[in-house]
């Protein structure tokens, strides 16, 4: 017997503009684990990442980073940041993207964020949006409570998605072939090509070419709330790497609408 259908958003420039490591790397900063330097160095990767985009390099560049800085942190530590993470996470959630969880719930549809960022933020960010869970990447921890620097689990992201959404999929009865999936990065595309219904947003050029090419759906936001993250972004990387105030401009387009093709 078949199992259910059910959503998959990736997290990134897809549920929300740019990335989640950024509102994480200031707390971090605030609290003495990650060094101004590193800061200032992550702020500029962000800017480029809106711009560009993710790249495999980078992105394992960003876990190497990741596990060496977390080694020997007590896992409670990490876990009290979640709140004030998110507090600067979730206005960079577009509302567009939240009216298409909201329908595929009220279709029968369980929703789930997929994303390389770690299991625990993942599913606190689910958890806050109303989602039914959440996949990250999980970092193994000593007897002590503490991070080893290691991973336990796949690294989730691109073929590590899939591997990540099929084992979940096996234990919660999904149906992968009747799922749907949301990214706005060919990084995804195994993540996309896993589900029988693959959406891009505001893809990339090389995965709007797959998409207008397979004739997948496509959702573009209005431009404008676009280009006004994209101003937050570089004055984000300004203030951090010169060193100045902890203060982000942060901008939320209103009213504007979703394209479909």
């Amino acid at each position: 017997m078949a199992g259910r259908a059910a959503a998959f958003f990736d997290l990134d420039k897809t549920l929300m503009a740019g990335s989640s490591g950024m509102p994480f790397a200031r707390v971090a900063a605030r609290r003495g684990i990650v060094s101004r330097r590193q800061l200032a160095k992550w702020g500029f990767d962000h800017l480029r990442y809106r711009v560009r985009g993710a790249s495999d390099d980078a992105t394992q560049e960003v876990l190497s980073v990741a596990k060496e800085t977390l080694a020997r942190v007590p896992a409670k530590e990490i876990e009290r940041m979640w709140p004030e993470v998110l507090a600067g996470v979730l206005p960079r959630v577009y509302p567009e993207m939240l009216d298409e969880i909201y329908a595929h719930q009220d279709s029968g549809r369980p929703t789930f964020i997929v994303s390389a960022a770690g299991n625990d933020g993942v599913r606190a960010m689910a958890q806050v949006l109303g989602m039914e869970g959440g996949i990250g990447t999980r970092y193994e921890l000593d007897g002590e409570g503490r991070f080893t620097g290691r991973l336990d689990g796949p690294f989730v992201y691109g073929e590590g998605k899939v591997k990540a959404m099929e084992g979940f999929a096996a234990e919660h009865d999904i149906d992968l072939s009747a799922s749907f999936a949301y990214s706005d990065s060919a990084s995804d595309l195994p993540m996309l090509r896993a589900v029988g219904h693959p959406v891009a947003v505001n893809p990339d050029p090389e995965l709007a070419a797959v998409a207008k090419e397979n004739g997948w759906q496509v959702l573009r936001f209005d431009k404008l709330g676009r280009r006004l993250a994209i101003a937050g972004a570089t004055l984000l990387a300004a203030v951090v790497g010169l060193g100045g105030s902890r203060f982000a401009s942060r901008r939320r387009s209103s009213g504007s609408r979703i394209r479909r093709h």
